[in-house]
């Protein structure tokens, strides 16, 4: 199987660098004639992201879904509008990480000065019992990574559904707003390199689920390569439905019946009444501050939010930007923060409504200073709780828009795993999540599974405020437990160090996802190789202390940051599909 797979991977990259986009057959829905996203060699070209406008911004992970936000901004929308457009539209360009078999959170800074955090996590069904995911002898059994019992209750329809009726511009339809998706569902789009070898890597999910190869495999019986035009009438049909009658199109009638059947197939036990009772969360975002910035993120179910803040609360105390990005100095005082933080993140961090979580003290600044004082600028050392297990897999998905008067949005959402559980509902053409596998199946933890439950999150769509209160930054990324760590980085290059944005997100970042000595560290894109962790580097971190020491795959940022004259720049992360999009 291993050496099926790799020769598969090999024709996949082979066609990909070999067929231009203009010979394809078929002409998908957006064009992205021109647009190219690895060279000749298989880089990934880091050049070609970004864009400017004086009137707003939208910015995906997939250069389509940029441009349907572009699109709904231009028809009179305002940025919920097009990030609503923009999640469904993703859904469908990008089905292997997001979709209506997922969830999402969302963090809102309205013209008015009113922020809004908005929950649409997946929720165990109330038959999700522990006892379910246990094996003789009181281990996961792995029915948490895949198949029916996988499945949390979904919320991606909801969320966005609810985002577009109560912050909304009110100018456009459901209609008008999804009509994007169901055209990019209808006619088509490209299948990029790095889809093609998403594909390709679930070959072996395929076969145990063979209602995916309906949509992800060709008339040969092979994975679809880079270059064809992928179309998915039946997801088609399913936004057609949403787009009529709203949630009842999705969490009731059909589509709720074939999630039901789809999911029982392979043993899972959600029901209609899951479905129909699922209610999307809404509070107010975590807040926090660094060098007079002001932070809004995402509170829990995710820790992403409040941890983000308590890491930059400690590097508040710091000098960091007399240190060298990436140099063994700088690393050290990062990774050791991150210690400190995830320690706090393993044993705090969980759903409100099952746990209390000290967010105040967790996000307090005498906290922080607290904590400070615990790191040797010499030496690596381990906070005094125990390892956590990382619940949450990397295969998330992030978009940003801004508009003209100053709204701004952050999204991002999930399905967990590439291609979620593995379970496609049959006719509907989208997969079903695998979040179950975010909790924990200890007994002892506090994210243990509990029917009712939402599982812990590290999902941190963030927006930065300058100091007179108007936006500065719109971010995110996916990238499980490393995501808030990321953002942190790319957060205290801009202000720090001065670094422009898009070289904030392609230098290579570094984490340390625990308390205990596990330092990871990506390799370069071309052209930041002069970031590079060298064999020097490890060599002095090792002298430090620290081990465990290996690369590690990023997520992949989207941002937009409001320069002082006025200007929106917007730009995507390279080692993606995006390209960000301006609207003139």
């Amino acid at each position: 199987m291993k050496k099926l797979l790799a020769m598969l991977l090999c024709l996949t990259l082979s066609l990909s660098l070999m067929l231009p986009l203009a010979l394809a057959e078929e002409k998908p829905a957006y064009s992205v004639e021109g647009f190219e996203t690895v060279d000749a060699e298989g880089n990934r070209i880091t050049t070609g992201r970004d864009a400017t406008s004086k009137v707003a911004m939208a910015v995906a992970s997939k250069y389509e879904v940029s441009q349907v936000g572009a699109e709904i901004l231009k028809k009179g929308g305002n940025a919920v509008d097009a990030a609503v457009a923009m999640g469904f539209a993703q859904a469908v360009a990008e089905p292997f990480t997001n979709g209506p078999g997922g969830g999402g959170l969302a963090v809102i800074h309205m013209a008015d000065g009113k922020n809004i955090f908005v929950d649409f996590r997946e929720i165990a069904p109330a038959a999700a019992t522990l006892d379910l995911y246990l094996d003789a002898e009181g281990k996961n059994n792995g029915k948490t990574k895949e198949g029916g019992l996988a499945s949390g209750i979904p919320g991606d329809v909801a969320g966005l559904l609810y985002m577009l009726e109560n912050y909304g511009s009110g100018k456009l339809t459901r209609q008008e707003v999804m009509a994007p998706a169901i055209r990019i569902a209808t006619e088509g789009l490209y299948v990029s390199t790095y889809a093609a070898n998403s594909i390709t890597d679930a070959y072996e999910k395929a076969t145990t689920f063979p209602e995916m190869q309906k949509v992800y495999w060709d008339e040969n019986g092979l994975p679809l390569e880079a270059g064809v035009v992928l179309k998915n009438p039946d997801f088609a049909k399913t936004l057609n439905l949403i787009a009529e009658k709203g949630n009842d199109g999705f969490y009731k009638g059909e589509v709720a019946q074939a999630i039901v059947d789809s999911l029982a197939k392979y043993e899972g036990v959600m029901t209609l009444e899951d479905l129909a009772n699922y209610k999307v969360t809404v509070k107010e975002p975590v807040q926090g501050t660094y060098r007079g910035y002001t932070l809004l993120s995402s509170p829990p179910p995710s820790s992403g939010g409040t941890i983000l803040i308590e890491i930059l609360n400690i590097l508040e105390n710091f000098d960091v930007s007399a240190l060298k990005v990436n140099s063994p100095e700088y690393i050290h005082l990062i990774v050791e923060t991150f210690k400190l933080s995830y320690a706090d993140r393993a044993q705090y961090m969980a759903d409100e409504a099952f746990a209390k979580v000290p967010i105040s003290g967790l996000t307090n600044k005498e906290y922080a200073k607290k904590r400070s004082e615990m790191i040797d600028l010499t030496k690596a050392q381990q906070p005094a709780f125990d390892d956590p297990t990382l619940f949450e897999h990397t295969d998330t998905t992030h978009y940003s828009v801004a508009d003209a008067e100053g709204n701004c949005v952050a999204v991002t959402k999930t399905i967990n795993y590439y291609f979620g559980s593995g379970v496609m509902v049959d006719g509907y053409g989208f997969m079903m999540n695998n979040e179950m596998d975010d909790f924990s199946t200890s007994a002892e933890s506090v994210n243990k599974i509990e029917p009712g439950k939402k599982p812990l999150s590290s999902m941190s769509p963030t927006v930065v405020l300058k100091e007179d209160g108007k936006p500065f930054l719109v971010l995110g990324t996916p990238g499980g437990a490393r995501i808030f760590a990321s953002i942190a980085q790319i957060i205290s290059r801009v202000i720090d160090h001065k670094m422009p944005l898009h070289d904030a997100i392609s230098v290579p970042k570094i984490w340390n996802n625990g308390p205990a000595n596990n330092f990871q560290y990506e390799t370069p894109l071309k052209g930041y190789e002069e970031y590079a962790i060298t064999e020097e580097t490890v060599a002095k971190l090792t002298e430090m202390g620290h081990d465990k020491i290996g690369t590690a795959a990023s997520g992949a940022v989207q941002a937009i940051e409001f320069l002082d004259d006025g200007t929106l720049y917007g730009t995507a992360d390279p080692r993606q599909d995006g390209k960000a999009v301006g609207v003139e």
